[in-house]
């Protein structure tokens, strides 16, 4: 499943799909990748993502200064959104925009004071806000689907295990005595 690419011919980007809405809105984390001066990958992750207007997501630089330096030297960037419990998601292909000011600063600031909590409500470490202009959407599905696993029992599972993990945090950071 591809949503159409800028880059075919005669061809536009539709932005993301109610689904893929839902996704970035239900996960508050996202993973963020950019490439160093040197070539190599740079995997930051962002619980800032949201989707902005018809063709674009955006987050907020609260601390990444690698990601933003990365960003100004080359704008090409991929954002993946996963749900952890059923593994699916999205990857997201682009071009940034660092944005610091202006009206246009001003409309995702009040964009995140109107839809978050934490963000766009005169936070003293926001840096700046990184507007990703949509190129190409493709899905992310974990192989566990390819034997022909039923969503529920694999949301299941992995809710499970985050439990147990949880329990097994508690326990270790219980008082001992």
């Amino acid at each position: 499943m591809r949503n159409n690419s800028a880059n075919e011919p005669g061809l536009s980007f539709v932005g993301p799909t109610d689904d893929m809405r839902s996704v970035i809105a239900e996960q508050r984390l996202a993973f963020v990748a950019t490439v160093c001066p040197d070539g190599t990958p740079n995997l930051s992750p962002k619980g800032t993502i949201a989707a902005f207007a018809d063709q674009h997501l955006v987050f907020a630089d609260i601390r990444s200064p690698a990601t933003i330096r990365n960003l100004e030297r080359n704008p090409y960037v991929e954002i993946n959104v996963v749900d952890p419990f059923c593994r699916k998601g999205y990857r997201f292909k682009g071009k940034a925009q660092i944005v610091r000011d202006g009206q246009l600063y001003r409309d995702i600031e009040g964009f995140y004071a109107r839809e978050w909590v934490d963000v766009g409500k005169g936070r003293r470490d926001l840096g700046c806000f990184v507007l990703v202009k949509l190129q190409e959407a493709l899905p992310l599905i974990s192989p566990v689907y390819d034997g022909g696993a039923d969503q529920e029992q694999i949301r299941r599972e992995w809710i499970m295990y985050f439990a147990s993990l949880n329990n097994r945090a508690r326990q270790s950071s219980a008082p001992q005595g």
